[in-house]
Formats: structure tokens, sequence, C-alpha cells
């Protein structure tokens, strides 16, 4: 399983390559970066929203603040498996994250019951409280489960600094509180791959000549967004805003 923080903030910027640019700048990244331990590896998330699809409609608005909420995998769970209930943010253009560990078992009797049980620690407690307190403000609801294939790449000299890479993204509408598994349609075909960029503060020097060299330039898309956009989005959804 990935080993991740339970909290941290970041700016992430994203970046749509094709295929044959993509192995051109990873020849060009090896000197710098080394892919993680977990090479090729599947992220499969349920993301909840309002019955209208309150939380995404914002999010696309671009405002100073929003937030979304999902249930998150490394790779295909089973009963035992760890899953994160996570709360992501973005504040003026800054990724903040706080999310809990729990076994995919657990994690499915939260949903039922959400004040069933507390947390070990006190900080996981807190963070369970704030998604608590979410669900209940915003009602939510599983919306849509989206996974995608990635492989990440960590600077040698600066562990703020992380590039992922991620192939074939598809999602899935139907069957979303039974098994989290990755069997969904592909989101955005014309995307080879999708690079995100995870950084605290400016680029290496070294990466940003590299992104010139190769005319590489920043593209807007969230994986949720354009999944509502394209396959989701109905006209009711606005009839009724919370």
């Amino acid at each position: 399983m990935v080993k991740l923080k339970n909290s941290f903030q970041r700016k992430e910027k994203k970046y749509a390559l094709t295929n044959i640019v993509y192995q051109q700048l990873k020849r060009k990244l090896q000197p710098y970066m080394e892919e993680d331990e977990y090479g090729l590896h599947t992220i499969i998330s349920i993301y909840f929203d309002t019955e209208n699809y309150e939380m995404i409609r914002n999010s696309i608005a671009k405002p100073v603040y929003k937030e979304k909420f999902r249930i998150r995998s490394y790779g295909l769970p089973n009963e035992d498996s760890t899953v994160f209930l996570e709360i992501k943010k973005k504040v003026s253009g800054v990724v903040y994250k706080r999310r809990v560990a729990l076994s995919y078992r657990t994690a499915k009797k939260y949903l039922k019951k959400p004040h069933s049980f507390q947390l070990k620690t006190t900080k996981d407690q807190q963070i369970k409280q704030e998604i608590d307190w979410l669900f209940a403000r915003k009602r939510l609801e599983p919306k849509v489960m989206i996974a995608y294939d990635r492989r990440a790449l960590l600077a040698s000299e600066n562990e703020d600094f992380r590039i992922t890479f991620d192939f074939n993204i598809r999602y899935r509408k139907e069957q979303l509180s039974h098994t989290l598994d990755d069997h969904g349609d592909r989101v955005a075909p014309e995307i080879d791959v999708l690079m995100e960029v995870k950084a605290l503060g400016a680029y290496p020097v070294w990466f940003s000549e590299i992104l010139g060299g190769l005319e590489i330039y920043p593209t807007s898309f969230s994986k949720y967004a354009q999944t509502y956009q394209r396959y989701l989005y109905c006209k009711e959804d606005f009839q009724h805003v919370v």
C-alpha cells in the first residue's frame, strides 16, 4: 500500500501529454528523479456529493475555496485492505488534504452510520469529526467512481517535489456501494497521459527548463469535474440550489 500522510498541503498543476511527449519527458527526468517503489499502480476513488451535485458545481465555478470528499483505495481492496476517507480542499490555489485510514470493511460501515465509532488517535478523531460534519451538513451520497493507473516520480534532492503520470482515466456511475473496483469507461479518450506536478514552492530550475524545451504547458483538468461535465451533467441539477 502507498504510504501517505494523513494531512498535507501543496500546489498542484496538471499537464496533458501525448505518449510521444511522455516518453521524451521521462528520458529527460531520469538524471533528476526516480520512480517510487510501487511502480504502476491503480488508484480508485468514489466521489461523494449532494443530490444535485452542489460541490462539483461550486468547484467548476472556480471559487477561492472549494472542497471534495471521496473514499480512496490504492489497488483493488478486500475487506481488510486500508482505504482512506479524504477531504480535499483548495484555497487560493493551495491544496489541503485531510484523511483517515480505515479498513474497507469499517469504511463501508462508516458510510451507513458515521457517528457509530471513534478512532484511536486524537488527530484521526479530529479529522473524522470534520468528515462527520461535512456528511451531516451536505447530506452526501456516492456519485461516481473514478479510477486510473499511476506512475509516480520522486526528486532525489527534494522530497516535496513529486510528479505523477495517470493513464486510462475511467469512470462509472452505477454500482457504487457494493464493491470498490476499477471497471469503467474512459473519461477523456483524447488524453494519453495526465501529468500532475506537486510542489510546495517554485519548480526546480532544471524542471522548468525541461518543460520549456518540450513546450509543455499547464492545463485545467479535474477528473471529477470533467466526468461531471461530460457524462453526469443534467439541467435538473440547477433547479434546486442548496
